[in-house]
């Protein structure tokens, strides 16, 4: 009975622990099958879908992505941009540019660039014609978005026969940043009353937020007037702004000759406008009341030689007219003396009474009576 009972015991050890042998083996079995599947289809995904992982990435990192179908190709050539990764319906412009685009648009080829709207998914597919543009390569295909959040993307590409240059050295001044408001000085004087080029200075307080220090930066100092864009040009500062300090920067300002109203003057550094001051500059009134002068004056020495010409080509008198017109003017200033005369003695010979005392009646002095009544 012991030993049935120590076989069955053996027995049921061994089947624990070949329960125990076969639960270890199977355990993971499942688990790494799993896993190698998902790997097995994670590649055949990136193997045959590789823009929809690229787009699925470009979503989840928020920044859209560019693809070219060719790398290279020549003048008068095309080749298809795609791109995933952007706004659902929005406008992008498709430009080929030199210098990797450093100078902006001015080094792309605006004229042969497209036009492109986005699908209800970001994605887009669009034909682009190779031009060579104004700058050397290195060239890229700029993708950027018309309307809207700014978004932009660029892809390397090569223009057969296009001359190639190295990349212009970027300017290491330093971040330069206002910490200040700035301030117009100035004023002024007689002659800008008359017309003169008014005149200001521009100070501010820049301070350099990078860590290499701005030595002689050059800055851009612009006017505009109303509606229209500013009218730039450059201006160097001499000085060193160290890393992490501030210094104060003052720049000339000026306007062209006779201008006046309301301006505004801004300030650009590396492409970035720094600051806007307005600037209200009043009416040179010397020049308005030099034109009303003139508009008086002219018309009189006009005048006055006209009359000049005028006496002065009229015929001239003779001797004898001229005595002739000098008796005429004796003879009638005496018959004018002469009628005076007697109407001054006929206005005394009227101011006299017109009876004499001998020979005025006397009602006193009468020796005739009067008839009396009934007799005869």
């Amino acid at each position: 009975m012991n030993g049935e009972q120590g076989r069955s015991t053996a027995g049921a050890a061994a089947g624990a622990g070949t329960w125990r042998r076969t639960g270890r083996g199977r355990r993971p079995r499942g688990p790494r099958r799993t896993a190698a599947a998902l790997a097995l289809c994670a590649a055949l995904a990136l193997a045959v879908w590789p823009d929809t992982a690229a787009g699925a990435r470009a979503r989840a990192d928020g920044e859209p992505t560019v693809r070219l179908s060719a790398k290279e190709a020549g003048k008068g050539g095309a080749l298809t941009v795609t791109g995933r990764g952007w706004r659902p319906k929005v406008l992008l412009t498709l430009l080929i540019c030199g210098q990797n685009m450093i100078g902006g648009t001015n080094s792309c080829a605006n004229g042969d660039g497209r036009a492109v709207r986005t699908d209800a998914r970001g994605a887009f597919r669009k034909s682009l014609p190779v031009a060579e543009p104004p700058k050397p390569c290195p060239c890229v295909v700029h993708v950027a978005t018309v309307t809207g959040a700014a978004a932009a993307a660029d892809a390397a590409f090569k223009v057969a026969g296009h001359p190639v240059a190295p990349l212009p050295e970027e300017r290491t001044g330093g971040r330069l940043a206002v910490l200040a408001q700035p301030r117009l000085s100035g004023s002024s004087g007689l002659l800008t009353w008359f017309g003169a080029p008014p005149q200001r200075e521009l100070t501010v307080t820049v301070g350099n937020l990078g860590s290499a220090p701005a030595k002689d930066p050059v800055f851009e100092v612009g006017t505009s007037h109303g509606v229209f864009a500013p009218q730039w040009e450059e201006q160097q500062w001499r000085g060193t702004v160290p890393a992490g300090k501030k210094a104060e920067v003052t720049l000339p300002v000026e306007l062209a000759a006779g201008a006046h109203g309301d301006y505004l003057v801004s300030l650009k550094y590396g492409g970035k406008v720094l600051v806007e001051q307005p600037w209200g500059v009043g009416r040179p009134w010397g020049v308005t009341l030099f034109w009303v002068l003139l508009c008086v004056v002219v018309p009189t020495a006009v005048f006055r030689v006209g009359m000049a010409i005028v006496d002065r080509v009229r015929p001239r008198r003779t001797a004898r007219a001229t005595g002739r017109r000098r008796a005429r003017t004796a003879a009638g200033r005496r018959a004018r003396t002469t009628v005076r005369s007697a109407a001054a003695q006929d206005g005394e010979a009227a101011a006299l009474p017109w009876f004499t005392p001998d020979t005025a009646p006397s009602t006193t002095t009468s020796t005739e009576r009067p008839t009396s009544k009934g007799s005869a």
